[in-house]
């Protein structure tokens, strides 16, 4: 699959369906006190870069990386569509967050994913690319339905450097 990968503006049509679908399955998965997904508003903010992932001109997913501190950052939104699911579309975004996160200097990335089983895959994902279970961070708290994951980053370097 010949995959493009840039930074969106979040203003297309298609990622806001995308968007949209994400976070109604979060609430049809999850009671509401335990969505943490982000609508359109949310992720156009300044500590977030958000990236869409397109194929042979299709929306094929999407991913966004939030500035928790100038060592940390967070995983966000990502979301693959679910015709193009166990393509590989994951692991590329996830990919781009990384070089990303490196760029920036971070020594930590994060992210809360759900506990539930409809979650398996994600997590399986993210066990893949290193992250392990760890507490709440970032303003988080212990919840049930959330499974908080990180990983230090080989190479972090001082910002200063930048």
């Amino acid at each position: 699959m010949d995959l493009q990968i840039r930074i969106d503006p979040l203003t297309g049509p298609e990622v806001a369906a995308l968007l949209r679908e994400h976070l109604d399955e979060m609430q049809r998965i999850s009671p509401p006190e335990s969505v943490h997904a982000l609508d359109l508003a949310k992720l156009r903010q300044a500590d977030i870069t958000f990236w869409s992932a397109w194929s042979d001109g299709g929306l094929v997913g999407c991913a966004a990386l939030r500035e928790l501190d100038g060592w940390h950052g967070e995983v966000k939104s990502m979301r693959t569509t679910a015709a193009h699911r166990g393509r590989g579309v994951g692991a590329a975004l996830m990919r781009r967050i990384f070089e990303q996160a490196e760029q920036r200097g971070y020594r930590r990335l994060s992210l809360e994913t759900g506990s539930q089983p409809e979650f398996a895959p994600a997590r399986a994902l993210y066990r893949r690319f290193g992250f392990a279970p760890c507490g709440p961070f970032g303003g988080y708290a212990e919840d049930p339905c959330s499974t908080f994951m990180t990983r230090t980053l080989a190479g972090a370097h001082n910002r200063d450097e930048r």
